[in-house]
C-alpha cells in the first residue's frame, strides 16, 4: 500500500487566508490523503481536507477497516511525518502494565510498533529541483521481511511511491478543478471534496488503465478497471450504472 498527498486548493491560495476569518477556515489548501493499492491500481482510501495528522491517521484507519483489519504486507511512504504514529495507533499494540503492589502511580498504557506490517520511507534528494537520489529508510519491520514482500510484488521491485504519484497525474487528467496553473479551481470546499469522491472511486470502476489488460483466448486485448484486477467488479461499468447503484443492499 502506497500513501501520498496531493495538493490542490479552493478559493483562493493558502497565502491569501486569514487566519481570524472564520470564512476562511473552508478555503485555502486541500489535501487529497491517498491509499494506493499498486498491484491492481485500486485507490483504496481517499480522505480530503487540510493536511493534517488527523486527516492522515483516518487515512491509515480507513485503509485498516476496508482490509477487514488485516496485516498488509507492506506499507510505503514519503518522509511526510504523520504517517508513523498514525500507522502506530491503527496497527500497534497497546500494552497495559500490571499493578506491582508497590507505593507509587501506577504506569500508563502505552503503544508498541506493529509486529505484522513492513513500513518504509523513501527519502529524496533533490536538486534544483529534480530528484537525484532515493534513500529508503525502515520505519517498522525488518528490511528481510521488506525484501520478501518486494520478491512476492507483482510490479515492484523496489520501495517506492511511483505508483500512487503517477495516480496523481491521471486524477488532475480527470478532475479540472485540481490542474496546476488554471482559471477552473474549485470555488466550494463541499463541491471540492464531493467531486474528488467522485473521481476517485469511479476511476476504480469505470476507467479501464492500459497496463491491467489480458490477452483473451482469441488473443484479442481485454480492458480491465482497479476493481476487476482486485475482484471487485466483472466487467467495465458505465457512469450511470456506478451513480445508480445502491449503496446500500437489502437483501
Amino acid at each position: 500500500m502506497q500513501f501520498d498527498e496531493k495538493w490542490a486548493f479552493v478559493g483562493k491560495k493558502q497565502k491569501h487566508c486569514d487566519p481570524n476569518d472564520a470564512a476562511d477556515t473552508e478555503q485555502g489548501d486541500n489535501w487529497d490523503h491517498v491509499a494506493f493499492d499498486p498491484a491492481h491500481r485500486l485507490v483504496l482510501s481517499v480522505v480530503p481536507g487540510k493536511r493534517t495528522a488527523a486527516k492522515t491517521e483516518a487515512l491509515v484507519k480507513d485503509v485498516h477497516t476496508r482490509t477487514g483489519g488485516r496485516m498488509l504486507d507492506l506499507l510505503v511512504s514519503d518522509e511526510y511525518p504523520a504517517y508513523k504514529p498514525a500507522i502506530l495507533h491503527t496497527y500497534g499494540e497497546t500494552i497495559t502494565p500490571p499493578r506491582t503492589g508497590k507505593p507509587g502511580r501506577t504506569k500508563k498504557p502505552y503503544t508498541v510498533a506493529p509486529a505484522g506490517p513492513q513500513y518504509a520511507t523513501v527519502h529524496k534528494t533533490r536538486h534544483k529541483g529534480r530528484v537525484v537520489h532515493v534513500d529508503v529508510r525502515v520505519v517498522f519491520g525488518q528490511e528481510e521481511a521488506i525484501s520478501a514482500a518486494l520478491a512476492a510484488s507483482p510490479v515492484s521491485t523496489m520501495v517506492n511511491t511511483a505508483f500512487v504519484e503517477r495516480h496523481h497525474g491521471t486524477d488532475r487528467n480527470r478532475n479540472g478543478r485540481k490542474i496546476r496553473k488554471s482559471l477552473g479551481f474549485s470555488k466550494d470546499w463541499k463541491v471540492h471534496n464531493a467531486v474528488t469522491f467522485f473521481t476517485m472511486y469511479s476511476y476504480n470502476f469505470c476507467w479501464p488503465v492500459r497496463t491491467l489488460r489480458l490477452r483473451g483466448a482469441e488473443g484479442q486485448w481485454e480492458q480491465r478497471t482497479p476493481a476487476m484486477a482486485a475482484g471487485l467488479a466483472d466487467h467495465v461499468w458505465s457512469l450511470t450504472e456506478w451513480l445508480t447503484f445502491p449503496v446500500v443492499q437489502l437483501k
